[in-house]
């Protein structure tokens, strides 16, 4: 079954429907496949390779919720109690009802606080301009700059909903990063290098990356409205006023993958406890009731297309993953756990069978049809590996 995902994902690069991919595949116990085809870059010759560095974006967000989640294991933070015991900027958040017709902000006070639980399941009421017209709106009449600036300007956006009203994914995993950092007394590079990233053996994954890592690093490219792909010019700041606990980290495939095996071994990796056993269920368990997750409707279609994955299905989430409710015929199981990277990056986690993958590329925009293809094709190939 490796020489049928290796064709796969050969014949979408030689086809120049991606520039580059890599692929990678695991069991919990060992690497059950890994492939690297085509070039970093559109333009270049670099080969794409199973250590090519990679912007995961939101992939981040399970990472940061873990590093929360640690801490709420050693009683230093509390998943119910108000967010704003250790986050005093969030104990008066205003919501967002609309715009004077000067265009001015109309806001209230909420009526109920904001909880890490809510931080965690994206259920605080906080977006993103990326996929709320609303939030966008805001940005411009305010002058609040956007989410990957890395400014703390950036999170003084305010909600789009009551806490606990309703499933708007948005910034709210950024708010989790700085509850670590207010408890921790580190800054989330460091505590996440100290707590996960260090322990688990994720050396290339890191908020600012070194000479090594930009060496590997493949290029970001953008899909015209024809298909084609053109290479542009993207970069976090390399000296952000905050670390992005949402979105912000860099790393290979093959790091994400050690996460991915240490939640598969409920929270162990070599030997180590990285979280109880205990708290990786409660990250796979459904944490928002009988709300739903429903579609991303994009309002920036040069970064997003509309996203729904398994349209049709009932959609839960937990700790930081989403949790499909229903079996994917030929792949994983329901109560898989998943997430994606703006750029094209993809995971998914399948406790019952034992099975998980990452998938890298670096093409904008985000829930692009042709990765998307190639992801269900290569979670299709693993479960047929038997």
């Amino acid at each position: 079954m490796s020489e049928t995902i290796d064709a796969v994902l050969r014949r979408a690069c030689e086809a120049g429907e991606v520039p580059g991919v890599v692929a990678i595949a695991t069991d919990g116990d060992r690497v059950i496949y890994e492939g690297a085809f085509g070039r970093r870059a559109i333009d270049g010759d670099a080969p794409m390779t199973a250590d090519t560095v990679v912007w995961i974006a939101s992939m981040t967000k399970a990472l940061t919720s873990a590093a929360a989640l640690q801490l709420v294991e050693q009683g230093r933070l509390e998943l119910d109690a108000p967010i704003a015991k250790v986050l005093p900027e969030l104990a008066r958040p205003q919501i967002l009802e609309g715009f004077a017709a000067d265009g001015t902000p109309r806001l209230r006070p909420a009526t109920r606080p904001i909880t890490l639980r809510h931080l965690l399941t994206h259920t605080a009421g906080f977006s993103y301009e990326f996929w709320n017209a609303d939030i966008g709106r805001y940005q411009q009449q305010t002058g609040t700059p956007g989410i990957a600036t890395c400014e703390n300007r950036a999170l003084t956006t305010p909600l789009v909903a009551e806490p606990g009203e309703r499933w708007e994914y948005g910034i709210g995993v950024d708010w989790a990063g700085k509850a670590v950092e207010a408890v921790s007394g580190k800054d989330l590079r460091r505590y996440l290098q100290d707590h996960l990233l260090g322990p688990l053996g994720m050396a290339d994954t890191d908020f600012v990356i070194g000479p090594s890592q930009r060496a590997r690093l493949a290029a970001m490219h953008a899909r015209g409205a024809d298909g084609s792909l053109q290479r542009i010019e993207f970069a976090l700041p390399e000296q952000p006023e905050f670390f992005m606990g949402g979105g912000g980290l860099y790393g290979t495939v093959r790091d994400y993958l050690r996460f991915v095996a240490m939640i598969l071994n409920e929270g162990r990796a070599d030997g180590v406890q990285i979280l109880r056993p205990e708290t990786v269920r409660e990250m796979a368990r459904n944490q928002i009731g009988e709300l739903t997750v429903g579609p991303l409707r994009t309002v920036l279609p040069e970064l997003s297309n509309d996203a729904d994955f398994f349209p049709g299905m009932v959609k839960k989430f937990g700790h930081g993953f989403l949790i499909n409710t229903e079996a994917v015929p030929g792949g994983r199981s329901a109560g898989s756990l998943g997430w994606a990277g703006l750029a094209n990056t993809y995971y998914w986690i399948d406790p019952q069978r034992r099975r998980g993958g990452v998938i890298g590329t670096q093409i904008l925009p985000f829930a692009d049809p042709t990765v998307l293809r190639l992801l269900g094709e290569l979670e299709q190939a693993v479960y047929a590996m038997g």
